[in-house]
C-alpha cells in the first residue's frame, strides 16, 4: 500500500540542478513506497488545475516515474517548467477561465482554491523547490495546514537559513569561464571590461568569481560605489597589466553613490512586486569612460560592456549542482519519513541540515561586508582561516514561533 502522494514543483527562475533534485526526490520516494506527481509551472499549476468533472489537467499534473526522471536528471532547467505565479496576489487577468466568476478583484488571493486543488489531487506532502519568493508561499501553505518540506534554489544564493542554494555553483562556474573568454577582446583593444552579473540583493555571484581571479574588482549591492574611485582603481589595474586591460564584475542590484536605488529595465513588476533589473553595467561603463581620463594622463579609456544574463543559468549543472541537489532530495525524504514538516533543507558551515521554513521570510542573506568585502579596494577580503567553504554562509538565527 502507498504511504501517500508527494507533489513536487519548481518556481521562479530556472537554474541547473533542479532536475537532479526532482530525480533524487522521486527515486527515493518511490522506493520508500510513496506515489510521486510533478506539478507543472510552479504555483501556476495549482492555480490552473480544474476540479470540474472530466477536466483535462495534463498540463498541470504529471505522474513521475524512475524512467521519466532518469531521462531528465542529468540536464539543466526544469522539465516540470516554472513560473513566477503568486496565488496569494493573483492579478485579475491571470485568473483562469474556470475561476473567473470567483475572483473579480484587480488582485486576488486564490489560496482557498489551491488548498482544495491539493486535496482533490490527493497530495499528502508538498515539496516546493525555489527561492525566497516561491518558498514564502510554501510557508503560507504550511501555515494553512499543508505538509511542506522545501528545498532552496537561486543563483544569487540569497535564501536565508542556508549557506548554499541549487544553481549557485554553476552560475559562478559559468561567470568565471565567460569572463576569461571576454578578456581577449578587452586586451586586444586595451579597454576596461565591465561585466554585469546576477545578484539583486546579494553580491555572492560577483564576489566569488572575483575571489577566484576572474576580475580585478567587483561591485556588490551591499555597498554603493563611487564611480571615480572605481575608475582610479581600474586604471591602476590596467596600467599594471602587460595587455593593458582590467576587469570589474557588477552585480545587477549594485548601486552608485551618485544615484538613488537600483537600475531597472522598466516599470512593470511581477506578482512578487519585483521590477526587472538591468542596465547598471552600462551605466557604470559609461561613467568609467568619462572618469578615466582624470587618472590616465587626460586620455579616456574605452569600455567593453557585457551582460551575462541567461548564459550563466542555462545548460547542464556542474559537479556541485549535480551532487548537492541529490543530497537535498534525500534530506527532504528523511524529513518526510520523520514527519518533520515546515522545514527547509539546508547547508550550514559545510554540514547538511534543516531549518524552520519560516527562516525564508525573516530577512535576506547578503554578503557580510565587514568580513568579506574590502570597501576601499572594491574586492574580496582574502582571509580564510576558520572561514566556511566558498564564503557563502550567513549568521542566521532560528525565527521565533508566530
Amino acid at each position: 500500500m502507498s504511504k501517500g502522494t508527494i507533489g513536487i514543483l519548481t518556481g521562479g527562475g530556472d537554474v541547473p540542478g533542479l532536475n537532479p533534485a526532482i530525480r533524487a526526490i522521486t527515486i527515493r520516494a518511490l522506493r520508500d513506497g510513496y506515489n510521486v506527481i510533478g506539478i507543472r509551472h510552479g504555483w501556476g499549476g495549482l492555480v490552473d488545475y480544474s476540479r470540474d468533472k472530466g477536466a483535462d489537467n495534463s498540463e498541470q499534473i504529471v505522474p513521475l516515474t524512475e524512467a521519466v526522471v532518469n531521462r531528465a536528471g542529468r540536464t539543466g532547467g526544469t522539465f516540470l517548467h516554472t513560473s513566477r505565479t503568486r496565488p496569494s496576489h493573483l492579478p485579475k487577468d491571470r485568473v483562469p477561465p474556470h475561476l473567473a466568476g470567483t475572483y473579480t478583484e484587480q488582485v486576488n488571493d486564490a489560496t482557498k482554491d489551491v488548498l482544495k486543488n491539493l486535496e482533490h489531487i490527493g497530495v499528502d506532502i508538498l515539496v516546493p523547490i525555489g527561492g525566497d519568493d516561491t518558498l514564502s508561499y510554501g510557508k503560507r501553505l504550511h501555515d494553512e495546514g499543508v505538509n511542506v518540506v522545501a528545498i532552496p534554489k537561486t543563483m544569487d544564493n540569497d535564501v536565508y537559513g542556508t549557506d548554499y542554494c541549487i544553481g549557485f555553483s554553476t552560475c559562478v562556474t559559468r561567470t568565471i569561464e565567460l569572463t576569461h573568454r571576454l578578456r581577449t577582446s578587452a586586451g586586444s583593444h586595451e579597454r576596461f571590461l565591465v561585466i554585469e552579473v546576477f545578484g539583486r540583493y546579494a553580491g555572492f555571484t560577483a564576489l566569488l568569481p572575483t575571489m577566484a581571479g576572474a576580475a580585478d574588482r567587483c561591485v556588490i549591492p551591499e555597498y554603493p560605489v563611487e564611480v571615480e574611485h572605481l575608475a582610479e582603481l581600474l586604471t591602476v589595474d590596467r596600467n599594471k597589466n602587460p595587455s593593458r586591460y582590467s576587469v570589474v564584475l557588477i552585480s545587477e542590484g549594485a548601486r552608485l553613490t551618485s544615484h538613488e536605488g537600483m537600475s531597472f529595465e522598466g516599470e512593470e513588476t511581477d506578482m512578487f512586486g519585483h521590477r526587472k533589473l538591468g542596465g547598471i553595467g552600462d551605466r557604470i561603463g559609461a561613467a568609467l569612460k568619462e572618469s578615466s581620463a582624470k587618472y590616465n594622463n587626460g586620455r579616456r579609456i574605452d569600455v567593453v560592456n557585457q551582460r551575462l544574463g541567461y548564459l550563466v543559468r542555462s545548460g547542464d549543472p556542474d559537479a556541485l549542482d549535480s551532487i548537492v541537489p541529490m543530497a537535498f532530495g534525500n534530506l527532504a525524504l528523511d524529513l518526510v519519513r520523520r514527519k518533520e514538516y515546515g522545514r527547509l533543507v539546508s547547508i550550514h558551515r559545510g554540514f547538511y541540515d534543516s531549518v524552520p521554513l519560516a527562516s525564508v521570510t525573516t530577512e535576506k542573506k547578503v554578503v557580510d561586508v565587514s568580513k568579506y568585502y574590502n570597501t576601499k579596494r572594491l574586492r574580496p577580503i582574502y582571509q580564510f582561516d576558520g572561514a566556511p567553504l566558498f564564503i557563502m554562509t550567513s549568521d542566521w538565527k532560528t525565527p521565533r514561533p508566530d
